[in-house]
C-alpha cells in the first residue's frame, strides 16, 4: 500500500486552498539526462576520450538559450581548425536527441563559411530543421532562397516531409507533382511521405493508389512495407497483411522488428494467438540495445495477451540490458501491468520509478491513476493524487481530466467542476475535448440542475470553446428544471453561436415557464 497520506486539496479560488508550487525540476532533470547522453555521444561525433575537442563542447550545451554560434567562434578564435564532416556528425547527434535549435545554429553557421562547400543534403538537413524551430512558412522562404543547384532530390524530399509534418495535404501533393515533373522520383521516399500523410488523415484509400503509383517509378523500400502494414492493421485484414509480408520475402526485402510488431498486433488482434505469437518470437530476436523501442512494444504486446509470465520475462532482460529505465518504458510497464489487473505489482515498478528517475513526470502516476478510477477506487485515487503532490509532482491536464470522468462517474457535480476548472487551469490553450464536454453537459441535464450548467457554460466560453449543442443542453436543463433563461439570443450572438432547429423547438417550450434567478444572475 502506499504511505497513508491525506487526499490532496482540490485547488480552487478560496477556503485556504493552495496550488501545488509549478517546478521546472522535470525539465532541468531531462535536460540533464539528455546531456549525460550527448556527452556519450561525443566520441560517435568525432571525440576521442576525455579531450577537450569542438563536438564535445557543443554537445554539452544544455540550454536551448546557450548559442552553438559562441561555441564555434570561440573555437575559431582560438586557432584552431573546424572541419565540415565532424560539424555534420554533431548535426546528427543534435538532432537524434532532439536538440534542433542547437543543429540549426551549427548548419546556419556552416552556411557563412566560404570554405565549407555545401551539398545538396546539407541543405535538405538544414531546411528540415528550420521547419521545426521557425515553422513551415520559414521553411518555404529557406528553399525558394536556396542555390538552383541545391534544389535536388534531397531538398526537395525534406520540404515535403515539412509538409506531410504540418498535414498541408495540397501542397505535399504539388510537390509531389514537381517532383514528378523534374524526374526526382528515383526511390520510395517521397512515396512513403505521402503514404504517411494519408494514413494520419484517415484517407485509406489513397494508400493502394500511392503504392500502384510508385511501383512505376522505383521498389518499395522496409519503410514502404511497414506503412503498408499499418494499413493493413488498420483495414483489419489479416490476409492482405500476410500478402504484403510475402511480397515483402519475394522482393527480398529484410524485415525488421516493427515489421514483425505489426504482424503481432494484427494477428493478436483478429484472435490469431498462436501466429501472434510466433511473430513476437520473431520480433525480439531483432530487438537489441540499438533498437531499444522494441522492448516497450513487446511489453506492450503481450499485456495485450495476458500474458504475464513473458511480460515479466521481458522486463527482466530489459533491466540485464539496460543501465536504467527511461520514463516510457516505465509508464509502458505500468501500462502493461494495470492491463493485466496486476495493480500490486504496478504499485512496486511505480515506486522504483519514484526513487530512480528525477523527472516528476505526470504521465508516469497518471497510469496509477488511470487503474485507480476505471474500476471505481475514488478514495485510493484521491490519496494517491496526495501522495505523488507530495512528492514534487505536478498535476498536468491529463491528471485532472482522469478525476473529472471518475467523479462524474460518481454524479459528484461539484468535484467534476473542481477539477475541470483545474485542468483547463493548466494549459494555456485548450484544445477542445467535445466528447467530455457534452458527457460533463448531459449528466447536469439529468437532474436540471440551472446553476452547474450556467457556471460550465462560463467555463468553456472562457477556455474558448462554446457550440450550439452546448446551449441546447443548457436549454434542455431549463426544460427540467420547468424554468425559463433570459436573453439567449443575445448571449448567442456574442458567443458566435448560431441556432437550429433544436435551439429554437427549447426557447418555445421554456418560455412557457417562470423566469429562473441563476438566468439573471449569470447573464
Amino acid at each position: 500500500m502506499w504511505p497513508t497520506t491525506s487526499p490532496v486539496k482540490l485547488h480552487g479560488e478560496g477556503g485556504g486552498e493552495t496550488r501545488p508550487r509549478p517546478t521546472d525540476h522535470a525539465m532541468l532533470a531531462r535536460r540533464l539526462a539528455a546531456a549525460r547522453l550527448l556527452s556519450t555521444a561525443a566520441s560517435s561525433a568525432g571525440d576521442a576520450g576525455g579531450a577537450d575537442t569542438l563536438g564535445r563542447r557543443l554537445l554539452k550545451l544544455i540550454y536551448p538559450k546557450r548559442s552553438a554560434v559562441v561555441v564555434l567562434r570561440r573555437w575559431a578564435e582560438e586557432g584552431r581548425t573546424v572541419q565540415k564532416y565532424q560539424l555534420n556528425r554533431v548535426v546528427r547527434e543534435l538532432r537524434k536527441y532532439g536538440r534542433f535549435k542547437h543543429a540549426l545554429e551549427v548548419c546556419e553557421w556552416m552556411r557563412t563559411q566560404p570554405e565549407m562547400r555545401l551539398l545538396p543534403g546539407d541543405h535538405a538537413v538544414h531546411l528540415d530543421l528550420v521547419a521545426k524551430v521557425r515553422g513551415l512558412p520559414s521553411a518555404e522562404k529557406f528553399f525558394e532562397d536556396m542555390p538552383e543547384r541545391a534544389k535536388a532530390p534531397s531538398t526537395c524530399n525534406a520540404l515535403l516531409h515539412a509538409y506531410v509534418q504540418h498535414g498541408v495535404r495540397d501542397k505535399a501533393e504539388a510537390m509531389l507533382a514537381e517532383m514528378r515533373n523534374a524526374g526526382y522520383l528515383t526511390c520510395a521516399l517521397p512515396f512513403n511521405h505521402m503514404m504517411s500523410l494519408y494514413m494520419a488523415s484517415g484517407e485509406l484509400e489513397k494508400v493502394p493508389e500511392m503504392i500502384k503509383e510508385l511501383r512505376r517509378y522505383t521498389l518499395p523500400d522496409l519503410v514502404t512495407y511497414n506503412i503498408w502494414l499499418t494499413y493493413c492493421s488498420k483495414k483489419n485484414s489479416v490476409k492482405s497483411a500476410e500478402k504484403v509480408f510475402e511480397m515483402m520475402t519475394y522482393e527480398k526485402v529484410a524485415p525488421d522488428w516493427m515489421t514483425f510488431s505489426l504482424l503481432a498486433s494484427i494477428y493478436i488482434n483478429a484472435g490469431l494467438h498462436v501466429k501472434g505469437r510466433d511473430a513476437l518470437v520473431e520480433m525480439e530476436k531483432r530487438a537489441s540495445r540499438k533498437e531499444r523501442a522494441a522492448y516497450s512494444s513487446l511489453l506492450t504486446l503481450y499485456a495485450s495477451l495476458s500474458d504475464r509470465g513473458n511480460l515479466d520475462r521481458v522486463w527482466n532482460k530489459m533491466r540485464e540490458t539496460f543501465r536504467k529505465f527511461s520514463d516510457t518504458e516505465y509508464k509502458c510497464m505500468l501500462t502493461s501491468l494495470t492491463r493485466v489487473g496486476d495493480i500490486s505489482a504496478a504499485q512496486d515498478v511505480y515506486r522504483e520509478w519514484e526513487s530512480a528517475s528525477g523527472t516528476r513526470d505526470s504521465r508516469i502516476p497518471n497510469t496509477i491513476l488511470s487503474y485507480y478510477i476505471k474500476n471505481g477506487m475514488m478514495e485510493k485515487a484521491e490519496s494517491f493524487l496526495g501522495h505523488i503532490v507530495e512528492k514534487g509532482v505536478k498535476p498536468s491536464y491529463s491528471t485532472w481530466e482522469i478525476f473529472v470522468w471518475g467523479y462524474l462517474g460518481n454524479e459528484r457535480m461539484d468535484k467534476v467542476l473542481e477539477c475541470l476548472k483545474n485542468a483547463l487551469s493548466s494549459l494555456e490553450k485548450w484544445e477542445p475535448n467535445h466528447q467530455l464536454a457534452m458527457a460533463i453537459f448531459s449528466q447536469i441535464e439529468k437532474t436540471g440542475d440551472i446553476e452547474t450548467a450556467e457556471k460550465l457554460l462560463v467555463m468553456f466560453r472562457d477556455a474558448g470553446y462554446v457550440t450550439t449543442e452546448m446551449y441546447n443542453s443548457v436549454l434542455r436543463t431549463y426544460a427540467k428544471a420547468e424554468m425559463m433563461p433570459l436573453i439567449i439570443d443575445e448571449r448567442m450572438d456574442q458567443d458566435k453561436v448560431a441556432m437550429d432547429e433544436e435551439t429554437r423547438r427549447l426557447l418555445r417550450l421554456t418560455s412557457k415557464y417562470p423566469i429562473g434567478e441563476v438566468s439573471t444572475l449569470m447573464s
